[in-house]
C-alpha cells in the first residue's frame, strides 16, 4: 500500500507519541445553539450556501477549547442533498469544498496565533443522513451495495482531494460500513477512522456485532481508528472493548452524544438517562484504550475544553 499521504501520515505520529488527540465536538447543535433555525434535510451543510462565517467561527471556538482535529459540516452534505435543496452540480460540489476551507481556515488562522497544527477530518455521514429521518440511528436502509457505493463516491472523491483524512461516521448498516471501506482502498494514500453509532454494549445500530465490524476494519492499514460515536455515553465503555476484540492494536476512537435522544419525527433531542459528563468519563475511556476522544450531538466548546482536563489529568496520573 502507497504510504499515507500529508497530515493522516501525521495523526499516525500523533497516536504513537501523544497520550491522546482530542475531537472537537458537535458542530451542527453548538449552530443550533447560537440561535441558528437546522430544521432542514441539509441541517447544518444549509449553512455552507447561507452563513459559512458561522460555521468558521464553531471551528473557531473548538480550536481555542483545545481540540486537535476538526470535523467538516460535510455530515449531511451530499451532491444529491445540495442538488435537491436548488444547487447545481458544480454548486453542490463547490459547497463541499467550502467545507474543507472553512476548517482549514479556522485552522491556518489558530496556527498563525498559537503555533499548533490541528488536523482537518472530512466529514463522511451515512446515507441515513441524507434520507434525513434519523435512520443513522437504525440502519437496514434496503439498498443494494451497489446503490450505496454510487451514492458515496462523488462526495468521496471530492472531500478527499484537499481535507488531511476522512471522518466515516455514525455509520448505522455494516454493508455500508463494507462500500466505505472499498473506496477506501480505491483511494491510495488516504487515511479514514470509521466510527459506528450503536443501540447498545455490543452492537451496531443494524444488529450487527461492533467486534465484526471493527474485524473488517482491522484489515485496512488505511483506517487509522476504529470505534463509536453519536452513541450514549453509558454504552462506551464496553463498546472499547468490543473494538479491542475485533481490531487488536488498532487505535480506538469515541465521541458520544451527550446522553440525550434524539427524536425523529420532532426533529428534536428529548432528555436520556442521568449520566456523568463527558468529562467525568473521559478518564475511564482513556484507561479501557480510546486515543481519540471527542463529543457528538449536544456537546460544545466548553464540553470539550472540560475533556482537555480530564484527559490530561487521566493521562497525567499514568506517567511514570
Amino acid at each position: 500500500m502507497p504510504p499515507l499521504t500529508g497530515q493522516a501520515a501525521a495523526l499516525t505520529r500523533w497516536l504513537r507519541e501523544r497520550p491522546f488527540v482530542l475531537l472537537d465536538g458537535g458542530l451542527a447543535t453548538t449552530l443550533e445553539a447560537k440561535g441558528h433555525d437546522l430544521r432542514d434535510p441539509l441541517w447544518s451543510a444549509r449553512l455552507l450556501r447561507d452563513n459559512p462565517e458561522a460555521i468558521r467561527q464553531v471551528h473557531r471556538e473548538f480550536l481555542q477549547a483545545g481540540a486537535d482535529c476538526l470535523v467538516t459540516a460535510s455530515y449531511q452534505a451530499t451532491l444529491s442533498g445540495l442538488e435537491r435543496a436548488g444547487l447545481s452540480r458544480e454548486q453542490a460540489a463547490d459547497a463541499l469544498r467550502l467545507s474543507v476551507s472553512l476548517a482549514a481556515e479556522a485552522v491556518a488562522e489558530f496556527d498563525s496565533a498559537t503555533g499548533s497544527r490541528a488536523l482537518v477530518a472530512a466529514s463522511i455521514g451515512p446515507y441515513g443522513a441524507y434520507l434525513a429521518n434519523g435512520s443513522e440511528y437504525v440502519g437496514d436502509y434496503q439498498v443494494t451495495q451497489a446503490s450505496l457505493a454510487g451514492f458515496h463516491q462523488p462526495r468521496w472523491e471530492i472531500l478527499s482531494e484537499s481535507c488531511d483524512l476522512l471522518a466515516c461516521e455514525t455509520l448505522p448498516d455494516v454493508a455500508e460500513a463494507e462500500v466505505l471501506l472499498d473506496l477506501l482502498r480505491q483511494s491510495p494514500g488516504v487515511g479514514a477512522w470509521v466510527s459506528f453509532s450503536c443501540r447498545d454494549e455490543t452492537r451496531i445500530a443494524d444488529g450487527t456485532p461492533l467486534v465484526e465490524c471493527a474485524a473488517l476494519c482491522a484489515e485496512s492499514d488505511q483506517v487509522l481508528a476504529v470505534g463509536i460515536n453519536c452513541s450514549a455515553p453509558a454504552l462506551i465503555e464496553p463498546l472499547i472493548a468490543e473494538v479491542h476484540r475485533g481490531a487488536p492494536g488498532k487505535p480506538v476512537v469515541v465521541y458520544p452524544n451527550s446522553g440525550e435522544v434524539y427524536d425523529p419525527a420532532g426533529r428534536d433531542w428529548q432528555p436520556g438517562s442521568e449520566t456523568p459528563t463527558l468529562a467525568a468519563m473521559a478518564g475511564t475511556w482513556w484507561r479501557a484504550g480510546a486515543r481519540l476522544i471527542g463529543g457528538c450531538c449536544r456537546t460544545g466548546p466548553d464540553d470539550i475544553g472540560e475533556l482537555r482536563e480530564a484527559l490530561t489529568t487521566a493521562a497525567g496520573r499514568e506517567s511514570p
